[in-house]
C-alpha cells in the first residue's frame, strides 16, 4: 500500500497564471508560501518559510485563476509530483509540484468588485443587481447547496468557502 497525499495552508506568493493546453484543458500554477516558528537551540524564536508550486486543472483551475490573488490565504489539498526534462543545453532538470485537488479560499474579505467572494457578478434574470457593499452580497442571497464544498465542515460553519 503506498500514499501520496499533501494538504497545505498558507498564502499565495504571486497571482496564479492560467493557461490551456493545445487541447483545450485549463491549467493554472501559482506558488503557495508556508511558515513555521520555531525555537533554537539559543531559545530565540526563528520564522522557517517553505514554497510550493501548485498546479490545477480543468474547471477548479479556471476558478482559480479567476477568484484567487496574491497574498490569498488558501487550503490545497492534493499530491506531490516531480517533473523532469531536458533543458536548451541538454542538462536534466527537475521540479516538484504539488498537483491539487482541492483548493479552498480562507479568505473573508471582498474581491476587487466589492462583492463577497463566490458571490454572483451579475444579477440574475428578474433580480435587481447585487450591492458593492462588502458583506451585503452574500446576505442578498440565500445560500445555495453547490456554494458550499463538502470539507466546509473541517474549518468550521463560520469559514466563507469556495465551490473549489
Amino acid at each position: 500500500m503506498s500514499l501520496n497525499k499533501c494538504m497545505i495552508i498558507g498564502n499565495l506568493g504571486r497571482d496564479p497564471e492560467m493557461r490551456y493546453t493545445p487541447n483545450g484543458q485549463a491549467v493554472t500554477q501559482f506558488t503557495v508560501a508556508t511558515n513555521r516558528n520555531y525555537r533554537d537551540q539559543q531559545g530565540e524564536w526563528q520564522k522557517e518559510t517553505e514554497w510550493f508550486r501548485v498546479v490545477v486543472w480543468g474547471q477548479q483551475a479556471e476558478r482559480t485563476a479567476e477568484y484567487l490573488r496574491k497574498g490569498s490565504k488558501v487550503y490545497i489539498e492534493g499530491r506531490i509530483q516531480t517533473r523532469q526534462w531536458e533543458d536548451q543545453s541538454g542538462q536534466k532538470r527537475y521540479t516538484t509540484e504539488l498537483i491539487a485537488n482541492t483548493v479552498t479560499n480562507l479568505e473573508r474579505r471582498p474581491t476587487e468588485e466589492g462583492a463577497e467572494f463566490g458571490g454572483d457578478r451579475e444579477a440574475q434574470p428578474g433580480q435587481p443587481a447585487q450591492s458593492a457593499q462588502p458583506g451585503q452580497a452574500a446576505a442578498a442571497r440565500p445560500a445555495r447547496q453547490e456554494d458550499r464544498p463538502a470539507s466546509s465542515e473541517s474549518f468550521g460553519d463560520d469559514v466563507d468557502d469556495l465551490p473549489f
